[in-house]
């Protein structure tokens, strides 16, 4: 009888420590995040980790390490970093959607990529689900999200200023083996800026050359250093207008400013999915009798999205594209 009572006693003890197991684990598997993150993720990634090996990465002065042979990589907020995968040929498996969808200009390498939500809002459960080796953050990023992204795999923030843009892609390069097809794509670049900087800087001599994007149905300008500026000004060497030199970051412009500014060519960047509110905002700023008066647009010397609205003007494949572009159209 004892014998038994011992035995109905353990019973009921192993049961409640089961029922205290399962308890812990649905408390952990928060799709948040907010807590610590799921134990099935943990362990998935001890055990990658434990059959690849890990290396370091230094990127802008600090030091990452991520697994030794990096495949599955997810894409969050980091515009940039689509771009670099555009021209580095790298197919992510999990990619940032705008309006639900993933855009034309990233076509070519999102064959394979599930949606992990839109630029600013990431879906979490989803890139848990997709155990990633690598996630590419934005430099954009609160701290919270950030630290909501580490729990689920080594983060890195790609930094959305222009100036970084060789070290953007040089990233993207040593995380997937892809080195020499960079570096290839840098003295090319290099290469063809020189050869139109000679040209150009002796015909617009005294001319001014400006490019626009309009957002919500402004017209705005960026300092010196970003947008595509940095390829007018910096890499093609033509003069700087007064209204983008005092320019501080993103900045509305006038119809009246745009006036005193008085460019000889203008580039424009309009998005559909940027105007969704204003839809006609580019055709009546066009039709404006003072915007009617500028230079540019009293010579037919406006050009609008001779490159596709979405770029970001910094990355590799920005730069590649524009430059072609500003070949293209200043050159005739």
């Amino acid at each position: 009888m004892k014998r038994k009572f011992l035995l109905i006693g353990f019973i009921t003890l192993f049961m409640l420590v089961l029922a205290a197991c399962g308890g812990e684990k649905e408390s952990e598997q928060d799709p948040s995040l907010d807590k610590d993150e799921s134990r099935e993720t943990a362990q998935t990634k001890q055990e990658l980790t434990e059959e690849n090996g890990t290396r370091t990465i230094e990127y802008l002065g600090e030091s990452y390490t991520v697994p030794e042979k990096v495949e599955r990589i997810v894409v969050t907020g980091a515009m940039e970093a689509m771009e670099d995968m555009v021209v580095l040929d790298v197919h992510p498996v999990g990619a940032i959607a705008v309006g639900g969808k993933f855009p034309e200009l990233y076509a070519s390498v999102t064959d394979k990529a599930e949606s992990i939500g839109e630029k600013i809002k990431p879906n979490f459960e989803k890139i848990v689900e997709l155990a990633p080796d690598v996630i590419l953050g934005s430099t954009k990023f609160p701290e919270e999200v950030h630290g909501k992204l580490e729990k689920i795999a080594p983060t890195i923030l790609v930094s959305h200023i222009s100036t970084d843009w060789e070290n953007n892609l040089n990233l993207l390069a040593e995380l997937t083996g892809k080195q020499a097809d960079a570096e290839k794509i840098l003295s090319t670049y290099k290469a063809d800026i020189e050869a139109a900087k000679a040209t150009l800087i002796e015909k617009l001599k005294g001319q001014k050359v400006a490019a626009i994007r309009m957002r919500g149905g402004q017209a705005y300008v960026y300092p010196k250093e970003v947008f595509f500026n940095p390829v007018l000004y910096g890499e093609l060497g033509l003069e700087v207008p007064n209204e983008v030199s005092k320019a501080k970051s993103q900045e509305a412009i006038s119809v009246e400013q745009l006036a005193d500014m008085n460019p000889d060519y203008v580039f424009i960047q309009f998005s559909a999915d940027e105007n969704a509110d204003a839809p006609n905002a580019l055709e009546d700023f066009k039709k404006n009798p003072i915007v009617q008066n500028i230079t540019a647009f009293k010579n037919d010397q406006v050009f609008v999205n001779v490159v596709d609205p979405l770029m970001e003007g910094g990355p590799a494949y920005s730069r590649i594209k524009f430059l072609e572009s500003v070949q293209q159209y200043l050159l005739k």
